[in-house]
């Protein structure tokens, strides 16, 4: 199986994140068919990395700026049989494309995503930090699976879909999630969820699987530790969900955060009380957290709903 993988990237700030990014390709067990590099709308840096990369596939994004058209013009780009996506500001492990390639065996199985583990800038977890909100860095989550398993959605900064599946469902649409890379303020998402749901409705039967072998670092910096970046985040994917839910229809869009608001969160709750009760007075504040990440959330979906609602009439 040839598998393409595609880095996409847009500022000179994030240099060594990105070399970091392409090393850890380098050093796969089991190579990748190609490395694409995908710039958005940034002539100096598309100029560096062909420069430094005369081995990988340089190219800027051919759509509207922002991650969806980054991707799609990776996925246009490649010729490998398989797409993998991985941040320009994650690191993989060595076996990480060795267990991508694993579950793609079923031929059912159009997508395959992995565990994201944190890299907190600070080189620890903070104590108020519930692990039931690692999706707001990024990472993967309490009410994930632990074992491989079928998924509603992987997440797109440490995915893989069949090459043909992206073109023949849309590709990645470009009004939901961070349009335009690094202007704006709102850390909007959920374009990698949206895909995945198209991409289920279109070809029922299609299988996304989870793959915790598949695993990735992904850093946190200092910013997005800071409790006001959390809160801003869950408001911003309920915006984003309320987009989700207008794309794919609300019963598809909602059917995985029902079960998460409804059991995984509750439980945090009591896990960070029960904590506190033991001795570990920052378990109050996971649960706090909890409660205040889960009504920002949301509250960006009310208003997200009654905003395309308003457009509509």
């Amino acid at each position: 199986m040839k598998i393409s993988v595609v880095i996409c990237v847009y500022t000179e700030d994030r240099w060594e994140d990105i070399r970091e990014a392409v090393e850890s390709v380098e050093r796969q067990r089991r190579k990748p068919y190609e490395v694409i590099l995908v710039v958005d709308h940034n002539p100096d840096l598309h100029l560096r990395l062909k420069q430094e990369y005369p081995g990988a596939i340089v190219v800027e994004n051919a759509h509207e700026q922002g991650l969806s058209g980054g991707k799609n013009t990776g996925a246009a780009t490649a010729s490998g049989d398989v797409v993998a996506y991985l941040d320009d500001d994650a690191v993989a492990e060595p076996g990480w494309l060795e267990a991508l390639e694993e579950g793609f065996q079923d031929p059912a199985v159009v997508g395959v995503g992995g565990s994201t583990r944190p890299l907190w800038a600070a080189g620890r977890r903070p104590r108020w930090f519930p692990p039931e909100f690692d999706w707001t860095v990024g990472c993967t989550y309490v009410g994930m699976p632990t074992v491989r398993a079928p998924i509603r959605n992987v997440m797109g900064g440490n995915a893989a879909f069949r090459r043909e599946v992206v073109g023949a469902a849309g590709g990645f649409h470009t009004g939901i999630g961070r349009s335009v890379q690094g202007r704006r303020s709102r850390p909007l998402g959920c374009e990698e969820t949206e895909f995945c749901i198209r991409l289920s409705q279109r070809f029922p039967g299609a299988v996304m699987l989870f793959e915790p072998a598949a695993v990735i670092g992904h850093k946190v910096s200092a910013q997005r530790e800071r409790f006001a970046y959390f809160r801003s985040r869950c408001y911003a994917e309920g915006l984003s969900k309320a987009l989700v839910a207008s794309s794919v229809g609300t019963r598809d869009g909602l059917s995985s955060e029902r079960a998460y608001a409804t059991r995984t969160l509750p439980a945090g709750v009591l896990r960070g009380i029960g904590a506190a009760f033991r001795g570990d007075p920052a378990g109050l504040s996971r649960a706090f957290a909890i409660v205040v990440g889960l009504a920002w959330t949301g509250w960006g979906y009310v208003v997200g709903t009654t905003r395309l609602k308003s457009r509509r009439s």
